[in-house]
């Protein structure tokens, strides 16, 4: 019986460490206290787990700079030009990127919102907050602060846009898809070591919303220029067919290779 509570317990301080970095040292504390003041109701040890969670979650907004990286912006307000897409990525602790990075993300906004007043830019994926090459599963690279996804933008069937909206809850998985005669550079393989997944079941759960092409090319424009010149910027991945498809060009606009996750859902940047 002791194994068997052991063995749950290794299995819950893993899945935490891996969702959230600092979930699982907190998740060990919290069981050293619960057994120090002998709490063995399963609702008074999640509330200790809770108040201890949230209470580092929040202290990490003020740690992390130590290391190198600051948050993003978990809510907007009417004047906000940026946003994280929900507070699930900053509850994870999936918001953080490095000082440069945040400067370009802010950037990008202001002159998204310059260009078609009362556009927000919604980011999703950046980086946890703690020790460079921490993996952001499933993100290949998302491990040392350097890189941030941004959300496409997105209208309705009218044409009309909508602001920080996106097809998918969280913003990826909901895929551009390439017509016929697109350049597609992973067709026919079948690569078992790889992120690209086409999860073509789950494609007509999502909504109906469909890109908004001109600000979407003006932010991959603008990144390609502005970030490469100002900001450092150093890579911006998306696929072959969406950059003809938008008529965007930059040598700073790449292709992430076949066994990276796919780029028509999202734009992927990263900084020198």
């Amino acid at each position: 019986m002791v194994l068997k509570r052991r063995i749950i317990q290794l299995v819950i301080f893993l899945a935490l460490t891996v969702l959230t970095q600092i979930g699982g040292v907190i998740y060990l504390l919290a069981l050293l206290v619960c057994s120090a003041f002998s709490l063995r109701r399963w609702y008074a040890r999640l509330l200790v787990f809770a108040v201890f969670y949230a209470a580092g979650t929040v202290s990490s907004n003020f740690v992390a700079p130590s290391f190198g990286r600051v948050p993003l912006p978990c809510f907007s307000g009417e004047t906000d030009t940026l946003t994280v897409r929900s507070g699930l990525f900053c509850l994870l602790n999936r918001n953080y990127v490095t000082p440069s990075m945040r400067d370009l993300a802010m950037a990008l906004a202001d002159a998204m919102n310059r260009k078609f007043p009362g556009t927000t830019t919604v980011v999703l994926d950046g980086n946890f907050p703690f020790v460079n090459g921490f993996p952001l599963l499933p993100h290949i690279s998302h491990s040392d602060g350097r890189k941030l996804d941004i959300a496409f933008y997105y209208q309705d069937a009218d044409g009309n846009y909508i602001d920080q909206a996106t097809r998918s809850p969280l913003g990826y998985f909901a895929f551009e898809q390439p017509s016929k005669g697109d350049e597609q550079p992973c067709a026919g393989r079948d690569d078992i070591l790889t992120t690209r997944w086409e999860l073509e079941w789950l494609q007509p759960a999502f909504g109906d919303y469909e890109l908004e092409e001109k600000r979407t090319a003006f932010a991959i424009q603008w990144l390609s220029g502005t970030g490469v010149e100002r900001f450092n910027l150093e890579k911006i991945f998306i696929e072959p067919h969406l950059r003809d498809r938008l008529h965007v060009k930059g040598h700073a606009i790449r292709f992430q290779g076949c066994r990276a996750a796919r780029h028509d859902d999202h734009i992927h940047i990263q900084v020198r």
